[in-house]
């Protein structure tokens, strides 16, 4: 019986590698970030005769006969880091240096919500 507080969505996280070969055939590798999935491309990439990383929405992000797998390594380094770097400024009244618009500190939390009253 369910308590009320199980998820409302299951979701594995996961990110897959498709390792194909014109002889064995298709191998699938399940990998838990995208760090891991490059390590396995890595490891791979000239056994094979293609390697592809799908994100978690199943949509192809690299295949090995477009792109070489160093190169899309550091495309994607940069936009996670230009992504985690990209915050919206927010002047916090109390200045809070934790205070983001999008992540409040405890005093902007109170205030928002005696504002909705």
């Amino acid at each position: 019986m369910s308590s009320g507080l199980d998820p409302t969505e299951v979701y594995d996280g996961s990110i897959t590698v498709r390792l194909l070969d014109d002889q064995t055939g298709t191998e699938t590798v399940t990998c838990s970030s995208y760090e891991e999935a490059i390590e396995v491309v890595k490891e791979h990439h000239y056994s094979v005769t293609v390697a592809k990383i799908t994100d978690r929405d199943n949509d192809v992000v690299f295949t090995s006969a477009d792109m070489d797998i160093d190169d899309w390594e550091s495309i994607w380094r940069q936009e996670k880091l230009r992504q985690s770097a990209n915050v919206d400024e927010y002047d916090c009244p109390y200045n809070s240096v934790s205070c983001f618009r999008d992540d409040l500190c405890v005093q902007c939390e109170i205030d928002k919500v005696q504002n909705q009253y």
